[in-house]
């Protein structure tokens, strides 16, 4: 008996099985029969692209504040990315608790500890490379080549949308640029192409590309837009006739359509004029916008930037869209406009983690307040952590031996903390129970209803899922 999969795969070439593609692709392959019962139906992933210190934000070492200054001697030979092993380097911030469970965070992150109470950090998160850009796919793809599908596609791809108007699956950039590897943190590769992610830049004078047409263009008329789409559709129902299983043209065709739709949906998704003074408020979003001078890195820019695409996500995913990827930095190079601190963790992690923490906890609270953080996942991540150990006086080299996530929302226990790094942040405290990127997908799943074994697609005649051949359900963290 054919499953789902293999018939929609048989049809694909004829035009009744375009149409049918694009209705299970909205729907999901899952639609339905999910593997267990959710408790979440949508993600939001928190990405800080450059390796956002653990040490300085949220994992607290109270060694490091007592030899800082000394020469670090984990014991062992250390083999780090740019630099020698230096003077242990405490945390350039306090660290204090908060919240009934009496997590310690540091005081860069303060906006944070109202929420405490509703995430779960997990800190012996390891990864397999100290590389920006493999990090970074191992991270959103769960490999750290090129070649696989991201998370969200993956969620896309299982979960369908929950509004035909706006795509299932949205990426929020770094408003200076895009991170390591590009458009690869979000392509469906071998997934069907509607599952890639859909760039959008809030504040941006054009937030989607191609969107409308050009302003010079006054010789197009709605009239002559839809006659075009559907000379569009019937070249490509031919094509398709000739070429089965390419599912390259359902994703366009759907695109056409898609893209017709959001020309009214997107625009009032992105409006956020009409949110009342309170919530704007709770965002950090300043009545004029950010209203700097962007040659630095500036506190007040950094919060409105990352408030604004919070609020963003917060209006999607409330109109149906299933993912949302928003990025803090990007990799432009020098000066730095990322998390990677060689030089001075204190000039580049202060207004990216100043502003994270005001648009993050803004996003909890929220969400919160109107029912659906209890159905939403919250993750946050970044590609390996940063050393115990100064580079260059001021900096942190990379760190891939330990390092943060923490996840909040749908099925998510809060107030706890799972898996401990050792006294110094430097790897693992149980080495032999480490938590790989693997068991936070696989986790992400489970809350979602799937199962991260069934959910596969055969690919170059293996069955590939998002977890490789690895990862397990973190339960210490699960409700």
């Amino acid at each position: 008996m054919q499953d789902r999969r293999h018939f929609l795969a048989g049809l694909a070439g004829s035009f009744p099985g375009l149409a049918l593609a694009d209705l299970l692709a909205r729907d999901g392959v899952l639609s339905g029969r999910l593997h267990n019962p959710p408790k979440a139906k949508r993600v939001v992933q928190l990405f800080m692209a450059g390796a956002a210190s653990h040490v300085d934000l949220f994992d607290h070492k109270p060694r490091l504040e007592k030899e800082h200054g000394q020469q670090w001697d984990p014991g062992e030979e250390v083999e780090l990315f740019q630099s020698s092993p230096g003077k242990s380097l405490k945390s350039l911030w306090e660290f204090r608790r908060h919240g009934a469970c009496g997590k310690a965070i540091s005081d860069i992150v303060a906006p944070l500890g109202g929420v405490v109470d509703d995430i779960a950090f997990i800190h012996n998160v390891v990864g397999k490379t100290g590389v920006h850009s493999q990090g970074t796919l191992l991270q959103t793809t769960g490999f750290n080549r090129p070649g696989y599908p991201s998370a969200g596609s993956w969620v896309s791809y299982a979960l369908g949308s929950e509004n035909e108007n706006l795509p299932s699956f949205v990426v929020l950039p770094d408003h200076r640029g895009i991170a390591s590897n590009g458009t690869k943190n979000w392509s469906s590769m071998f997934l069907p192409a509607e599952h890639q992610g859909t760039v959008i830049r809030p504040g941006a004078a054009t937030p989607i590309a191609d969107l409308f047409p050009p302003k010079d263009s006054d010789y197009i008329t709605p009239e002559s837009d839809r006659d075009g789409r559907k000379l569009l559709r019937d070249l490509n129902s031919r094509y398709a006739a000739e070429r089965a299983g390419d599912s390259r043209l359902t994703a366009r065709i759907h695109s056409y359509e898609l893209a017709a739709r959001m020309q009214l949906s997107a625009t009032e998704a992105l409006d956020v004029s009409r949110e009342p003074g309170y919530i704007k408020d709770l965002y950090g979003l300043a009545p004029e916008g950010p209203g700097v001078d962007d040659s630095v890195i500036n506190p007040k820019a950094e919060t409105e930037f990352f408030g604004r695409k919070c609020l963003i996500a917060r209006r999607l995913l409330e109109r149906g869209v299933r993912f949302v990827q928003i990025w803090s930095g990007n990799d432009n190079g020098h000066p730095r406009r990322n998390w990677d601190s060689h030089e001075d963790v204190k000039r580049d992690h202060g207004p990216l983690a100043a502003g994270m923490a005001v648009g993050a906890a803004a996003l909890i609270k929220d969400l919160k307040q109107r029912g659906m953080l209890d159905d939403t996942i919250i993750l946050w991540t970044t590609e390996f952590g940063r050393m115990p150990c100064a580079q260059r006086g001021a900096g942190r080299d990379h760190n891939p031996f330990v390092f943060t996530n923490w996840l909040c929302g749908g099925g998510v226990r809060g107030g706890v903390t799972h898996g401990e790094s050792d006294a110094w942040g430097y790897k693992p405290l149980d080495r032999s129970r480490p938590t790989e990127v693997y068991d936070i997908h696989a986790t992400l799943l489970h809350l979602l209803g799937i199962d991260h074994e069934q959910l596969t697609v055969r690919h170059n005649s293996i069955d590939q899922r998002l977890t490789s051949v690895h990862g397990k359900l973190i339960r210490e963290i699960v409700v």
